[in-house]
C-alpha cells in the first residue's frame, strides 16, 4: 500500500481540530500536527495542514507511499441534517418502513416516546409497483413504465439522491437494478443507491434506514472526495487516498464514494484501534479507549483483545442511553459511545439551576472564549485555561496564545454568577460535571455490553482525555491509565496501524439441518470474490486472509449472533454455534433447531503496518512549577511541570506533562513512568 514512498500520513478531521501523524516507518519518528477544521469546507483544512507539514518537509508528497483519512463528516451531515436532496422509492404498500420501524417501544412505560425524524420526508417516499418473494423468484413483475414515471416526478421535485428498497432485493436485486438502469439510460440526474448493494440483507427496516443514510449522505462525500483528491494532487501527492471504515479497516476512495455509510464513525475507530494496540503491547486484553477531542468524548471497550464489532449500531438516538432511540446503520461498525463532552462544550445554568455543559460547542469557529477570535461562551477549555491546567503560552505548540482573563470572565457570566461563586469556583464546578457526565456515559454503556471492568486499563488519547483521565478513572474505578506518545493525535495514528479490509454479507435463511458444506463453499467463494477486490483496490498484490462468519439463531428467534466458522460441515456450525451462545447468555438448548440467517466474510490484506508503541527517547529539560487546581485539596495548589519526553524515571502527582497538542495530568495519590514503548504509565494508588 505504501507504493515508492517511505512516509505515511494519518489525518483525523473532527469537529475542532484537524489532526495528522506522520510516520517514518524505517524510522519509527514521528511528527504531529493540529491544525483548525474548516466546517463549511472541510478539505480546506486537510489542505492547510498538508501545507504546513510540506513546508517544514520539501518534497513530502512525493516521499508519501499513504495518506490515510477518517472523517466525522457523515455523522456530521447525519446530525445536522446537511444531506443531499434524498427520495425513497419502496415496494407498493411499504413506504413508511422508516417511519413503522420494527414496532419496538424502546421504553415501555413511556406513552409519548419518540424516534428521530426520517431523514427522508413522507412526500418524498414513492412506491413501484412489483413484489420479490422471500426466496428470489418474481410474485410481481416490475412497471417499468410507473417506475420512470416516478423518477421522473422525483426530479421535478429537486431530488438529487435517492435510495431504492424494495422487498425481499437482498434474495434477487433483478428490480432495483432494473430501477437504477432506467435512470441512467433516460440521462436522469439522479444518484442512486440500491439496498441490495448497500446492505443485502434480511430485516426490512434496518435495510431501509442504512439505505436511505447511504443516499443522503452521499452526493456531499462525492464532492468532499473529489475536492480532496484533486487538492492533494495539485500538492504533489499522485498515489491513491486511503479511508478509515466504522468497522477498523481501510479502503479506497472510489470504494468509499459507493458506500460511504461505511464510514459514519471512521474517525473515533481510529483511536480504538489504536487503543487495543497499544494495551496489548503493553500486556493488557482489556481497556477502556477514552479519547475526548474538541467537540465530544467517545468510549470504547475492549474485551479479550478484541474489537467490538456490531452491526447494531445507532446514531442521532432521542435518548443518548437508551437502545432503540436512535436511527440504525447496520454495516460492520466498531461500538462505542460518543456523548457532546468536548474542550468546546459550552457551560451553563440551566432553569432548574443546575450547571449543564454540553452537547453545544463552540467547535473550532469561533471556538472558546480563551481562544480571543470572538467566542464569548464559556467553554471546559475556558475552565482548564482558568483552573491553571492548561498553559496559555504553549497551546497548539504555541501556535495560539490563549487568553485567561477573557477565560474567567466567560465564566463567572455563564455560570458563576447565577450560581454565586467565584471564576475559580465556577471552573471547578464545570470540569466536575463534564468529568461525571463522561463517567456515566462510560458506566452505561459498560453496563449494557456486560463489561467486567476490574482487570481493565484505561487508553486516555485525544486533545482533552490524558487531561481528564485522572478523574474519570477514578470514577469508574480503574487503577490504572495508558497515555500513548503523541496523544493529542493518536486516532491519526490509528489510521496507519488498520490494514486494508472489508466484509460483505448476504442473507441466505435456512435451517442448520439442511445446509448443503458444497453449497455454503459457493456461496463464500462468491463473496470472497467480492471483498477481495475491494481489498486489492487498496493493497494490489498483497496476500488476503479470511474470515469465515454466519449470523445464526434458534428457529423462532428474532435476534441473532455473529458466530466464527471453520469447517463448513453441519456438525462443527452447530457446535460453534453453542459455544458462542453460551458465552452470549451462559447457557445453550440441546432441543431447539439452529437456523443461519446471513453469512458473513471479511477480507484483510497482509501489509505491514505502523507501530503505536515507539521508542522511549529521553530528552532532557528542566523542571518548573505552576499552580493548579487539586480537585482533592479542593484548591490551587503548586504542581510539577515537565515535558512528557523529558521524563525518566517515576513521578508522584501531582503534576502536568506536556505533549505536542495534549497536556496530561497526573493527581494526587497517583505515580507515572513511561513504559518501554514510550507510553507512559499512570498508577492511582488510591482508586476506590
Amino acid at each position: 500500500m505504501s507504493g515508492s514512498g517511505s512516509l505515511r500520513l494519518g489525518c483525523d478531521v473532527g469537529g475542532t481540530f484537524t489532526d495528522f501523524l506522520l510516520q517514518d516507518p524505517e524510522t519509527g519518528a514521528i511528527h504531529a500536527l493540529k491544525v483548525p477544521t474548516t466546517p463549511d469546507a472541510p478539505e480546506a483544512g486537510v489542505m492547510d495542514g498538508v501545507a504546513q507539514l510540506g513546508a517544514a518537509r520539501p518534497g513530502l508528497a512525493a516521499d508519501l507511499g499513504a495518506l490515510i483519512h477518517g472523517t466525522t463528516l457523515v455523522i456530521n451531515a447525519i446530525l445536522e441534517r446537511k444531506g443531499a436532496e434524498t427520495a425513497l422509492i419502496a415496494t407498493r404498500g411499504f413506504p413508511d418502513i422508516l417511519e413503522t420501524r420494527r414496532e419496538i417501544r424502546y421504553d415501555i412505560y413511556d406513552i409519548r416516546q419518540r424516534f428521530p425524524q426520517p431523514l427522508i420526508a413522507r412526500r418524498r417516499r414513492r412506491e413501484v409497483t412489483e413484489r420479490m418473494r422471500a426466496d428470489g423468484s418474481v410474485d410481481t413483475p416490475l412497471d417499468r413504465d410507473e417506475a420512470l414515471e416516478v423518477l421522473r416526478d422525483l426530479v421535478a421535485d429537486g431530488v438529487t439522491s435517492v435510495a431504492v428498497c424494495l422487498l425481499h432485493a437482498y434474495a434477487n436485486p433483478a428490480h432495483e437494478r432494473a430501477i437504477a438502469e432506467l435512470a441512467a439510460e433516460h440521462g436522469l440526474p439522479l444518484d442512486v443507491s440500491l439496498s441490495s448493494e448497500v446492505l443485502p440483507e434480511i430485516q426490512e427496516f434496518e435495510r431501509t434506514a442504512t439505505t436511505a443514510i447511504n443516499a443522503y449522505v452521499r452526493p456531499k462525500i462525492d464532492l468532499y472526495l473529489q475536492r480532496m483528491e484533486e487538492g492533494l494532487r495539485a500538492a504533489g501527492y499522485a498515489r491513491p487516498l486511503f479511508l478509515m471504515q466504522s468497522g477498523g479497516g481501510v479502503i479506497a476512495a472510489p470504494t468509499a464514494r459507493a458506500a460511504p455509510v461505511r464510514l459514519a464513525e471512521s474517525g473515533p475507530v481510529g483511536g480504538a484501534l489504536a487503543a487495543r494496540m497499544l494495551a496489548a503491547a503493553a500486556g493488557h486484553d482489556d481497556a477502556v479507549a477514552f479519547d475526548m477531542g474538541g467537540t465530544t468524548a467517545k468510549t470504547c471497550l475492549i474485551a479479550g483483545g478484541e474489537m467490538p464489532v456490531t452491526r447494531s449500531y445507532e446514531v442521532d438516538r432521542v435518548h443518548r442511553f437508551k437502545r432503540g432511540s436512535g436511527t440504525p446503520i447496520a454495516v460492520p461498525t466498531v461500538d462505542l459511545i460518543e456523548i457532546g463532552a468536548g474542550g468546546g462544550s459550552l457551560a451553563r445554568v440551566d432553569a432548574m439551576g443546575l450547571i449543564r455543559v454540553g452537547p453545544e460547542s463552540a467547535a473550532a469557529d469561533p471556538g472558546p472564549a480563551c481562544y480571543g477570535r470572538g467566542g464569548t461562551g464559556a467553554t471546559v477549555t475556558d475552565a482548564n485555561v482558568a483552573l491553571g491546567y492548561l498553559d496559555p503560552a504553549d497551546f497548539l505548540q504555541g501556535a495560539l496564545t490563549l487568553d485567561p482573563e477573557a477565560a474567567e470572565a466567560a465564566l463567572l457570566r455563564d455560570v458563576g454568577a447565577p450560581m454565586g461563586l467565584s471564576a475559580l469556583e465556577a471552573a471547578a464546578a464545570v470540569i466536575e460535571v463534564v468529568d461525571e457526565n463522561m463517567a456515566q456515559a462510560a458506566r452505561m454503556y459498560v453496563a449494557e455490553h456486560g463489561g467486567n471492568l476490574s482487570r481493565a486499563v484505561m487508553v486516555a488519547f485525544g486533545g482533552g482525555g490524558p487531561l481528564h483521565a485522572h478523574t474519570v478513572a477514578r470514577k469508574l474505578g480503574l487503577r490504572e491509565i495508558l497515555i500513548p506518545e503523541a496523544a493529542g493525535v493518536f486516532s491519526a495514528l490509528g489510521m496507519l496501524a488498520a490494514p486494508p479490509a472489508y466484509e460483505v454479507a448476504r442473507s441466505r435463511p435456512m435451517r442448520l439441518a439442511d445446509a448443503d458444506p458444497a453449497e455454503l463453499t459457493r456461496a463464500f467463494e462468491a463473496l470472497a470474490e467480492e471483498a477481495d477486490s475491494v481489498v486489492s483496490e487498496a493493497a494490489p498484490g498483497a496476500p488476503i486472509r479470511r474470515r469465515l462468519m454466519a449470523e445464526m439463531r434458534y428457529v423462532g428467534q428474532g435476534h441473532q449472533l455473529r458466530v466464527p466458522l471453520g469447517p463448513l460441515e453441519p456438525a462443527a456450525i452447530a457446535e460453534a454455534f453453542a459455544q458462542t451462545y453460551r458465552a452470549a447468555y451462559g447457557y445453550a438448548y440441546d432441543d431447539l433447531e439452529p437456523e443461519i440467517v446471513t453469512l458473513r466474510l471479511l477480507a484483510e490484506a497482509e501489509v505491514d503496518l505502523a507501530a503505536v508503541a515507539g521508542r522511549r527517547d529521553v530528552v532532557p529539560a528542566p523542571e518548573t512549577r505552576r499552580d493548579a487546581w487539586d480537585p482533592e485539596a479542593r484548591e490551587m495548589v503548586a504542581h510539577r511541570v515537565l515535558p512528557f519526553a523529558a521524563l525518566s524515571g517515576r513521578i508522584e502527582g501531582p503534576a502536568l506533562l506536556g505533549q505536542p497538542g495534549a497536556t496530561i495530568r497526573v493527581g494526587r495519590g497517583a505515580w507515572a513512568e513511561r513504559g518501554p514503548g514510550g507510553w507512559l504509565r499512570i498508577v492511582l494508588e488510591d482508586a476506590p
